[in-house]
């Protein structure tokens, strides 16, 4: 073999060497999600059908996804501390969580403050939610999207709710925001902040008569067992939030990145049609397995929004008339 021979040869396998250790060096990313919700909620099937699928093909199969749903990490404050720290890169936060680190959240407890899904969205893609956004960073957090819930309803075992009569001396059962709180108390109920986790067996033990959240999370986590009526009250719109960690998101390389927001865009966009349609269908069975679902007129809800009013202005001493004004300006039915 002569020495031209055995340099080609070796430059052959310089090339490939090279090329091997390239693709060993295209560095593979985790990411980590959690959630309160199980993995029947339209949560965890878009994740599946749009989320996944997207992001590791435009990756390139860089990006692993694993989830961590069914409350397997604890509650939502405790997922959102894990995406503050590091160990977990995404969680499906609402924003009562969210006011726990910083009360300028709590704006969107305010009762009634959305008269439609639209207004929400539009409110929430716009400067509303861009501005809440901006809160994130400086607690080692960004918000990928909004997404959703829906309207939140109360179910209870005494009778129908139609008016805040109805409500007197209710033991209903709130997440912890100041705001859905003094809400239940402006209509003479007494509210209870009590764990996700722990809210059914508290329903089932009497230490609370009733609860509120939309009906698929009624659906889903079989209240129509120990709860008879659901009153489609509507207080409080609920926006979920696809709460990332920065320390994560910002160990990316620009490119995946982009294909990071283009996946959650995705998603969320996906998610709220997929709830729509679960929404409707949740109502159904709630009835099925023989909840007594009760409407309530305009006239009757307009009532509960006269209640509703005085928190508006209460809340501007807590999170200043920026937030509230802006809520209120953008949140006006076109």
């Amino acid at each position: 073999m002569n020495r031209f021979r055995k340099a080609a040869i070796g430059l052959v396998l310089s090339l490939v060497l090279a090329l091997a250790a390239t693709a060993g060096f295209a560095e593979e990313y985790v990411l980590k999600i959690g959630s309160i919700t199980n993995e029947t909620h339209p949560y965890y099937v878009t994740f599946q059908k749009v989320f996944v699928p997207y992001i590791e093909e435009a990756s390139g199969g860089r990006i692993k996804v694993e989830f961590y749903f069914n409350a397997q990490l604890g509650g939502d404050r405790e997922m959102v501390e894990m995406c503050q720290f590091g160990a977990l890169g995404m969680d499906c936060a609402t924003p009562s969580t969210l006011s726990g680190f910083d009360k300028r959240f709590q704006v969107l407890g305010l009762p009634y403050l959305f008269p439609d899904k639209p207004t929400a969205f539009r409110a929430l893609d716009g400067e509303l939610g861009q501005t809440l956004n901006s809160y994130l960073p400086a607690i080692n957090l960004y918000n990928l999207g909004y997404f959703e819930n829906g309207f939140r309803h109360v179910t209870n075992n005494r009778k129908p709710i139609y008016s805040p009569e109805d409500m007197d001396g209710l033991k209903i059962r709130t997440q912890e925001n100041p705001m859905h709180i003094a809400f239940f108390r402006a209509v003479d109920a007494n509210p209870t902040p009590i764990n996700w986790g722990e809210l059914y067996t508290a329903l089932q033990q009497k230490i609370v008569d009733a609860q509120e959240n939309p009906l698929v999370l009624i659906y889903e986590a079989k209240f129509y067992e120990i709860q008879k009526y659901v009153s489609l009250t509507g207080h409080v719109y609920e926006p979920t939030m696809l709460v990332t960690s920065k320390i994560w998101f910002d160990s990316l390389p620009g490119d995946l990145q982009e294909v990071v927001k283009e996946a959650s865009r995705r998603f969320c966009e996906a998610e709220r049609k997929l709830i729509h349609e679960e929404e409707q269908k949740a109502r159904a069975r709630l009835e099925e397995h023989g909840m007594v679902v009760n409407d309530l007129t305009p006239e009757q809800i307009a009532v509960f929004v006269g209640k509703a009013r005085k928190l508006y202005d209460d809340s501007r001493s807590l999170l200043g008339d920026e937030i509230v004004d802006l809520a209120i300006k953008t949140t006006a039915k076109e």
